[in-house]
């Protein structure tokens, strides 16, 4: 159940720029000793389906339709000559800098090596002992490692005795790394997803299990897929990052594919997924505002879907579902914060939805289970993390707060929703994932193992507060050496995003630990635009208050500087995707503040991407960033913060920068245009200048020919 629940609390995340690094869209999720692989996708034209234009949101008739491999609609529109000339443009660019990072990267080889060899030997330790996630069926067990899926008995397992059910290599793909798997409720068929570090579309593979599994199907371009029945699957297809179709496919003795669901408003995105009871099956269509909801009863799968409540502008809702009563996890009424409500299943309008539960002010839900007799709402406020338990047998909820170096929360897999125990994992930037367990049964947290795993134990965990421009406190978590003395003289690298309502990715990294062991502080600016402290935090670092982020970044690194944590002449700040948009904007407002930059596939150009709606995401992003082409206000007010158009001949940090040829979401050649930009205004600046001391700042680009926007894999990420 928590597919929906991440897509929604955390954003809308999968139609945003930038991916959170720990996927809760797994059902069996990666771990740290699993080798995610590079991948090779097979080469699956879409396929076409002609259907009448219905409204947004629509249920289409049943009727199968026949799907032709290759079919491609050919456009009538002719070349846009300025295009072209954009496309040349980019090419000229593109090899100029891959030139120019050719001749300045062997510079950085020795420090590379060593670098690399403490984050190898790093990484080992930390997955010494760790395990995969187990998924349970009954007596079964299911887990995937190093691409391949094994099936085992619940008590076997440690004993070695374990069957193969799938493997990446046997299949040809020996360079694909699994991204879910969803078994059928009576365990003959599986279904699974391999992706790509190139794209960001999966594959899927069915398969009939037995002595001999087989595969039954492959399906290309999907996004996600659940069995409403033991032989019907339903599934979304994945097009230039868009998922707006649903369809059915049944393997039994008559097999049909069907459409079944079509979203016609480009700003919604569409997902499926299972009740933890596994009663209903639900399409979920969401824009970042707004979202619609629809129920597959599973054991009438061929009957048309039932709407809960017709999307209504700025209500957000997911649902649950528990005897004969929908548990609604939604921000309808007041506060617009998430809150749990109920309403019967006949009777499902929001005018029949009852208040279950209101979690405290400034408080972000992250996560939601759901359970037979329990619900569990895992929260954080402060920047500390707890879970509260709501027993639907004693009307009672209790409160337990989780250990205070904990920053991130890893939900795993419960298929049986009758279970007494929810598994979890707790980790922080350099504390590496530990599993815990709550017993509904015992009422306590107890923590699995005992980690094996030498880490460091000196670290110190800090919580500041920093005050903005306008007197708002914006959240600061730092992690530096306990031995570490004279902290003003230490290294110090800031972290920040703010957008979208995603909170600030705290999950651990081998590079962090390595970090703090040779004395650097890190420090997490939770500033608003991301989630950190619930919806109205996005809401007022969004749109027409982008700019709160920045005064709020500016107010974290100053403050940091007081209280002695480093100094500018030793502060680097990191950034990823749309996060370098405030890091940007700070490069040009206070670049005195700042020693380096360093950027991964960022968002540098917001105006001219805004402006152009052929581009995949421009639609719906304006819920994000406003609409310059019809707001003349609102194109001003991003043309104040947008990194591009702001650059000037000053003293700027040295920029180091990462980014993708082939990324389907921010533009190489905005990240192309950036960089000859602002390496003009660096050069200017010191041509015109001739103080003593005076220096040009490194501004390198390294274009990536593989990889993708999403995170990458551990040799990939060891590489950068």
């Amino acid at each position: 159940s928590c597919i929906g629940v991440r897509n929604l609390l955390q954003g809308l995340s999968f139609s945003v720029k930038c991916y959170s690094n720990i996927n809760h869209l797994q059902t069996i999720c990666l771990c740290n000793t699993i080798k995610a692989k590079k991948c090779h996708i097979l080469d699956c034209s879409g396929s076409s389906c002609t259907h009448r234009t219905t409204p947004p949101g629509s249920i289409l008739p049943w009727r199968s339709f026949s799907c032709k491999e290759g079919t491609r609609i050919p456009s009538k529109r002719k070349e846009n000559t300025s295009m072209v000339t954009s496309e040349l443009l980019c090419k000229n660019l593109l090899k100029s800098e891959q030139q120019n990072w050719n001749d300045i990267s062997p510079m950085y080889n020795l420090m590379t090596k060593r670098i690399k060899g403490k984050l190898e030997e790093f990484h080992k330790k930390c997955t010494f002992n760790s395990r995969s996630p187990r998924m349970r069926f009954g007596e079964n067990l299911y887990f995937e490692e190093n691409g391949c899926v094994f099936l085992s008995k619940a008590d076997d397992v440690d004993e070695g005795n374990v069957d193969i059910l799938f493997s990446t290599e046997d299949l040809g793909f020996s360079d694909a790394f699994v991204q879910r798997i969803r078994i059928s409720p009576d365990q003959r068929y599986m279904a699974i997803s391999l992706k790509s570090e190139n794209s960001e579309e999966a594959t899927c593979f069915i398969m009939k299990l037995g002595h001999f599994p087989v595969v039954e199907k492959v399906i290309p371009s999907v996004f996600s897929f659940e069995w409403a029945t033991n032989d019907v699957l339903y599934y979304t297809s994945q097009k230039n990052l868009k998922c707006q179709n649903v369809f059915m496919t049944t393997f039994s003795y008559q097999k049909l594919t069907k459409l079944v669901y079509t979203e016609q408003d480009a700003r919604f995105f569409v997902d499926i997924y299972c009740t933890k009871d596994r009663r209903f099956l639900t399409i979920n269509s969401n824009s970042k505002t707004t979202s619609e909801v629809w129920l597959v009863d599973c054991s009438h799968p061929f009957e048309l879907p039932a709407l809960v409540q017709a999307r209504t502008e700025g209500v957000i809702y997911h649902i649950e579902h528990r005897n004969d009563e929908l548990y609604i996890l939604t921000t309808y009424g007041e506060p617009a914060e998430y809150k749990l409500m109920k309403a019967p299943v006949a009777s499902s309008s929001k005018e029949n939805w009852q208040l279950v539960y209101t979690p405290e002010k400034k408080t972000k839900l992250v996560d939601f289970e759901m359970f037979s007799n329990d619900c569990i709402m895992f929260l954080k406020n402060a920047g500390h993390l707890y879970l509260n338990v709501i027993s639907f047998v004693s009307h009672s909820v209790q409160s337990i707060k989780l250990p205070t170096w904990a920053c991130e929360f890893e939900l795993e897999s419960h298929p049986e929703h009758t279970t007494s125990t929810c598994y979890f994992q707790l980790s922080s930037p350099v504390h590496p994932p530990k599993r815990f367990a709550y017993s509904f049964k015992e009422n306590n947290l107890i923590e699995q193992a005992v980690q094996e795993v030498p880490i460091i134990t000196n670290c110190h965990t800090t919580r500041l507060l920093a005050k903005s421009k306008d007197e708002t406190l914006v959240p600061i978590t730092v992690f530096h050496n306990m031995n570490s003395k004279e902290l003003h003289r230490k290294p110090l690298l800031v972290h920040v995003y703010g957008a979208y309502g995603i909170d600030l990715n705290m999950s651990f990294k081998e590079e962090k630990l390595m970090l703090i062991e040779e004395d650097w502080i890190l420090a997490y600016c939770h500033v608003r635009g991301g989630g950190e402290l619930g919806l109205s935090w996005h809401k007022d670092g969004c749109q027409h208050n982008k700019l709160n982020g920045l005064h709020d970044l500016k107010a974290c690194i100053t403050l940091l500087h007081k209280l002695g944590f480093s100094q500018p002449k030793h502060t680097a700040l990191a950034a990823a995707s749309a996060g370098g948009v405030l890091a940007g904007a700070l490069c040009n407002t206070d670049p005195e503040l700042i020693r380096a930059v360093v950027l991964r596939a960022p968002f540098v150009d917001v105006l001219n991407t805004m402006m152009k709606t052929h581009l995949p995401l421009t639609i719906e992003e304006q819920e994000e960033w406003g609409n310059p082409l019809e707001d003349e206000k609102c194109m001003t007010y991003i043309k104040s913060y947008c990194p591009y158009q702001n650059i000037k001949p000053q003293r700027y940090p040295s920029v180091f920068i990462t980014a993708y040829e082939n990324d389907q979401r921010i533009p190489l050649i905005g990240i192309l245009q950036y960089v000859q930009k602002l390496r003009k205004a660096a050069l200017d600046h010191a041509s015109r200048t001739s103080k003593k001391g005076n220096w040009v700042p490194n501004i390198i680009l390294d274009v990536q020919a593989n990889g993708s926007h999403c995170d990458s894999s551990w040799e990939h990420s060891l590489s950068e």
